[in-house]
């Protein structure tokens, strides 16, 4: 059975020193490891998460206020238009896209499954976009071949990730990175759930759902992905250190509020319009767009697997700002 890692605080302490444990139900049982990175925690303590036993579970969630299992000292790698649902909604062809497109966030935009976020005040088209997380189990060779079977000796479990995105700084001004690293774009959690390898065979099988004040916008299962995670670690081996603890996010399915305009707009647009101009179309379109996030909305997020055996648990992020 899967085991969920839990990070939090004591909830009547702000000061209080975060620490880790394994969560049985409603209650946890404290590892007593100190406040680690997830790295450390996974390459050191591996065993002992594995082995704690329920009896220890004395702590009660309800006492305790969760913190992103992913610590802000480890790489946050994305994947994007891993979905052939959401290219298509993006007006492209996936043809054009053979390749693995992949980029990072800033991991000082890490924060808890329940924790509110601003939208800054010159944010005015904030996406949404569920997301498997992977975090590695340990670091990864440098030209390691990893094949679908070997996914448990490098990963160590999966959670939530919602991958916020200013989409009127992302895509006018061509930066993935800088419109999606904004403090608190990057809610992931509530736990790290570790699986046996076994259990690493059943990763196509997870349903994500999010929904927005209730009204669901995404939902789609992971074996809709284009690059599936043998072959994005992989190519990440080949490409750059990747080490234990990381955060891989894989990409999101339709249903973001972002759309491509009609065929007949978007010939238009690329032949008769200046960029500037462009854009600035739009934006003014976006802005009539009820789908982007303002302050007030709630958004709920679960990944499961169909039967409830492998439950990431659920995110509940309310949006806040001016």
């Amino acid at each position: 059975m899967p085991r969920t890692l839990i990070r939090y605080t004591a909830n009547d302490d702000a000061s209080a020193t975060p620490a880790w444990g394994v969560s049985f139900g409603s209650a946890i049982a404290p590892l007593g490891v100190g406040d680690l990175s997830t790295g450390r925690l996974l390459t050191d303590h591996w065993d002992r998460i594995w082995s704690l036993p329920p009896a220890q579970a004395s702590l009660p969630r309800a006492r305790v206020r969760l913190l992103a299992p992913v610590t802000t000292d480890q790489q946050f790698i994305c994947q994007g238009i891993n979905y052939r649902s959401h290219v298509e909604e993006s007006g492209l062809q996936l043809s054009q896209f053979p390749f693995n497109t992949l980029f990072t966030k800033a991991p000082s935009c890490i924060t808890a499954a329940d924790a509110p976020v601003v939208r800054p005040a010159h944010v005015r088209l904030l996406d949404y976009e569920i997301e498997l997380g992977l975090v590695l189990r340990r670091s990864l060779p440098a030209g390691a071949r990893v094949s679908a079977d070997d996914l448990g000796q490098w990963l160590g479990g999966v959670t939530i990730v919602n991958d916020l995105s200013a989409r009127d700084v992302q895509l006018p001004q061509g930066q993935f990175y800088k419109g999606k690293s904004y403090r608190g774009f990057g809610p992931v959690g509530p736990g790290l759930v570790l699986l046996t390898p076994e259990e690493w065979r059943r990763w196509p099988e997870l349903h994500m759902r999010l929904a927005v004040n209730g009204q669901t916008r995404q939902q789609a299962y992971c074996r809709e992905m284009i690059h599936p995670p043998a072959a994005t670690l992989t190519e990440l081996a080949g490409l750059h250190d990747v080490h234990a603890g990381d955060l891989i996010a894989t990409g999101t399915p339709a249903g973001c509020a972002a759309r491509a305009p009609g065929r007949a707009a978007m010939f238009l647009a690329r032949h008769l319009l200046s960029d500037a101009r462009k854009w600035q179309l739009f934006i003014r379109k976006g802005l009539s767009n009820p789908a982007y996030l303002r302050p007030g909305d709630r958004l709920h997020l679960s990944i499961r697997t169909d039967d409830g055996a492998i439950d990431l648990g659920e995110q509940t992020t309310v949006i806040t700002g001016p």
